[in-house]
C-alpha cells in the first residue's frame, strides 16, 4: 500500500510506466492518445524541450518549454530520466511527476524514441514496453509521403531512420510486444487489452 498521510481516494497499488515507441509514420501518436483516452487513470508523461514553442503548442500538454540553462541545471540535479538532442533541441523526461503518479498507482504514458526507451528501462525496469510497427515498409513510406509536409528528399531521409529505428528497437531488447498497426481501431484496442491484461497479472488477481 502505498505510504503517508496524502493518500488519494482514487489512489491504488496498480502503477504502471507505459513506454510507446515507433517511427515516423506508424500511427504511435494516435495510439497513445487512443490509449490515454480508453484507459481512466492514465496519464501522458509531459517532457521538457528546449524549442521554441509554436501557435499549435499547449505548455504543460505538449511539452514543458525551458531554456537551455534550465534544462541544463535539472539535468545536473538528476531530475530527468532520460535526455536526448533532436536538431540542436534537447528533450527531457522528468523523474518527480512520473514517479508521484506511479505511487499514487496510475497508468503513466511516456511517447518516447529507441534511445530513451533504453534509458527510462535502466531506471524503471519494470516499465511496460510496446513498439508500433507499420505493416510494410511500403505502407510506411506511403504515409510519409501522404503528409505531404516534406520533399521528396525529407521523406527519404525519414523513411531510412524509420527502418533504422525499427532494427534497433528489434535489437534493443527493451520492448515488451510489437504492435502491428494495420487498422488504428483495432491496433488501440490491442494495446490497451495489452496494458490492462499486464496490469491484472501484476496485480496476481
Amino acid at each position: 500500500m502505498a505510504q503517508g498521510p496524502h493518500r488519494l481516494p482514487t489512489d491504488t497499488d496498480n502503477g504502471l510506466l507505459l513506454i510507446i515507441s515507433g517511427p515516423s509514420g506508424a500511427g504511435k501518436t494516435t495510439i497513445t492518445r487512443g490509449v490515454e483516452r480508453s484507459i481512466a487513470d492514465s496519464v501522458f508523461s509531459v517532457s521538457c524541450t528546449t524549442r521554441a514553442k509554436t501557435d499549435a503548442d499547449t505548455e504543460g500538454v505538449d511539452y514543458h518549454f525551458i531554456d537551455d540553462a534550465t534544462f541544463e541545471a535539472m539535468k545536473s540535479r538528476g531530475e530527468f530520466f532520460e535526455t536526448a538532442g533532436v536538431y540542436g533541441k534537447k528533450y527531457g523526461t522528468p523523474k518527480a511527476p512520473v514517479l508521484e503518479h506511479l505511487r499514487r498507482g496510475r497508468l503513466v504514458i511516456l511517447e518516447i524514441d529507441v534511445q530513451g526507451a533504453v534509458q527510462i528501462k535502466q531506471h524503471v525496469p519494470d516499465a511496460f514496453a510496446i513498439f508500433i510497427l507499420p505493416p510494410t515498409e511500403e505502407e510506411l513510406l506511403r504515409r510519409l509521403r501522404d503528409r505531404k509536409r516534406e520533399s521528396t528528399e525529407q521523406i527519404t531521409k525519414r523513411f531510412n531512420a524509420a527502418k533504422a529505428e525499427i532494427e534497433s528497437a528489434k535489437a534493443s531488447g527493451v520492448y515488451n510486444v510489437f504492435i502491428v498497426n494495420d487498422a488504428i481501431d483495432a491496433a488501440i484496442k490491442r494495446a490497451c487489452d495489452l496494458v490492462q491484461g499486464e496490469r491484472t497479472r501484476r496485480a496476481g488477481k
